[in-house]
């Protein structure tokens, strides 16, 4: 099985709130007018938000982290001091971001985090004992940000910093971060051609020819294991009336994120989600509880409103294809079902070259539908069937959708950076408000239990995390171009085409490189294309029916018969594999 891991990250988050907290205090001693609203803790690092009319700019960070360092090496205390919220109030009347952050807390105790005698703000906590209890830190970037989110508010400066626990560890990130620099797939789908957004359809992908090889490699991959695991596919409208999204609770509680039109003077809404049309598909016949469970898959186009300002690439889209899938079963088949599907998923991510994850298990949030009980029983059923598996997980407290708890899929890329991809959720609401029965056992009507599930998410993110996982260079079975020949002059091409034509013939994806450039052109174009095999070919080649091949990522070559290389590549495309060398 998969191995999965749990991350404990809140020592490292308490580091870093401690940092931010001894950012602030430096920010506020070089500029005294400055004003602190809130600093939280975010994934890598921090920030704080500052009010403060003169710009903080880059070339203040070395001075900043110097004051930080002056800081840490006095090793001051942190120490929690308490009051009434009416007692802070009182003691920052005047101050509108601590008065407004006092106002929001949850609680009627406010505390506040002084470093020794010099500074004190409002703060939750913890902190760590001590000023010299943090390790090393970088100050990243500054930005704008208004209070709240409010565009009518004034705009504030927002200041990144990150901080690890040494110096080794710091450096490490940080080359993580130039190493994505370079894999960023807007950049590299751009450069292989893969696709393209354009202002016609902002936040709309158009995915080229090469990128649709890609796709249709994924789907069919998607495809050949759910049906090993019985799954029947079924495809539903993009477009459906307003009635039934009332219906299914999405208009009470995801409206915002949806798109309305009318037709015939009727309302009608483009599908953020699959699930109330799988609804409708079930609703067509009358089932026993000798068909349970029935599993029924979807790659569904959904429309979901996403603000321009966070839309970002294949990551962030407001069309994307689900791979979704619903199970309809009795409460006596949920456990094995849902241990069905974390099965399901571990062989998929295993395939793309992810084996190492973390699992939550998200629980009921203040926005649902559903008594208390039917979520006590869902979120029972979901963590059983992880203990059953012998999983670690995480729980999320209060952040299950609104209909009901999941399990969510986090896997870790070559960057060691987590990605949100699968999610099991069970649903005892949506059979009920579509009136979905089977016959008992007993000749009476009962309503199933719903597990709605995915394992890679939206596709279009899912491929934008391959490019970057892989760096555009993909492995053999997933790659647009799997092969190139190079002829190293005008006489071998006759040779060349005879070998497109034979691997061609075995299903291998290969073009020929005939133009009148140089090997070496030719080997530097194929290079910066990242295929995965360039065959050299040339009089020696042709003579023996042998072909040179140059590995991506290999300096030394190999010359093989062509049987040879088709028997080696046909074995790595059918078992999936990563490596490319003979």
């Amino acid at each position: 099985m998969a191995k999965v891991i749990l991350p404990d990250e809140q020592g490292l988050e308490i580091m870093r709130h401690s940092c931010a907290h001894i950012m602030a205090e430096a920010i506020c001693t070089i500029w005294t007018e400055a004003k602190l609203v809130y600093g939280p803790v975010v994934e890598d690092g921090f920030y704080y938000d500052i009010d403060l009319d003169e710009p903080i700019r880059p070339a203040d960070f070395k001075r900043i982290e110097e004051k930080m360092r002056e800081i840490i090496k006095a090793d001051k205390p942190f120490i929690r001091s308490e009051m009434t919220r009416s007692e802070a109030l009182e003691k920052l009347a005047g101050d509108k971001y601590k008065t407004d952050n006092i106002k929001r807390a949850d609680s009627d105790v406010i505390s506040f985090y002084s470093n020794g005698d010099d500074f004190e703000d409002l703060c939750r906590g913890p902190h760590l004992s001590a000023t010299g209890k943090v390790g090393s830190f970088k100050i990243m970037s500054v930005a704008g940000a208004y209070w709240h989110g409010d565009p009518t508010q004034k705009m504030l400066q927002r200041v990144y910093g990150t901080a690890w626990p040494t110096k080794k560890e710091l450096d490490d990130y940080l080359r993580r971060l130039e190493e994505a620099k370079k894999r960023d797939h807007r950049v590299l789908g751009k450069q292989l051609d893969l696709f393209s957004f354009n202002e016609a359809g902002p936040g709309f992908a158009f995915i080229h020819p090469r990128g649709m090889i890609i796709w249709n490699a994924v789907v069919d991959f998607w495809r050949s294991v759910h049906d090993k695991y019985g799954y029947q596919e079924v495809r539903t409208p993009v477009i459906l009336n307003e009635q039934l999204w009332h219906r299914s609770g999405h208009w009470d509680n995801y409206k915002e994120n949806m798109y309305f039109t009318t037709v015939d003077d009727v309302g009608y809404a483009i599908k953020p989600m699959n699930c109330p049309g799988l609804c409708l598909v079930y609703k067509t016949g009358q089932h026993s509880y000798r068909e349970f469970p029935i599993r029924i898959a979807e790659l569904g186009v959904v429309h979901r409103h996403e603000a321009s300002g966070v839309m970002h690439g294949l990551f962030r889209v407001r069309q994307f294809t689900q791979d979704d899938a619903h199970i309809l079963c009795t409460p006596e088949q949920i456990e094995s079902e849902i241990i069905g599907v974390i099965e399901l998923t571990f062989e998929i991510y295993k395939a793309f070259g992810f084996e190492d994850f973390h699992i939550e298990l998200s629980t009921m949030p203040q926005k649902h539908i559903g008594s208390d009980e039917i979520w006590e029983t869902a979120t029972n059923a979901l963590e059983n069937a992880l203990k059953h598996k012998g999983i670690e997980y995480k729980i999320n407290e209060g952040d299950g959708a609104f209909y009901g708890p999941k399990i969510d899929f986090h896997i870790k890329d070559c960057l060691k950076r987590y990605w949100q991809l699968g999610t099991i959720q069970l649903d005892f609401s949506m059979p009920a408000r579509f009136a979905l029965v089977y016959t008992d056992r007993d000749n009476t009507e009962k309503t199933p239990v719903m597990i709605h599930r995915a394992v890679l998410g939206s596709f279009e993110r899912f491929i934008g995390i391959l490019i970057e996982h892989y760096g555009g260079g993909f492995p053999l079975w997933l790659a647009p171009e799997q092969a190139r020949i190079l002829p190293i002059s005008e006489k071998s091409n006759d040779y060349a085409r005879m070998v497109q034509d034979r691997l061609k013939g075995a299903q291998l994806r290969v073009n020929c490189d005939l133009s009148n450039e140089k090997i070496g052109a030719k080997i530097a174009r194929a290079h910066s294309e990242k295929l995965p095999y360039m065959l050299i070919v040339g009089p020696k080649e042709a003579q023996s029916n042998t072909v040179n091949v140059r590995i991506r990522g290999v300096k030394t070559t190999k010359t093989v018969d062509i049987d040879e290389f088709l028997r080696t590549v046909k074995h790595k495309i059918d078992d999936k594999k990563i490596d490319l060398v003979f």
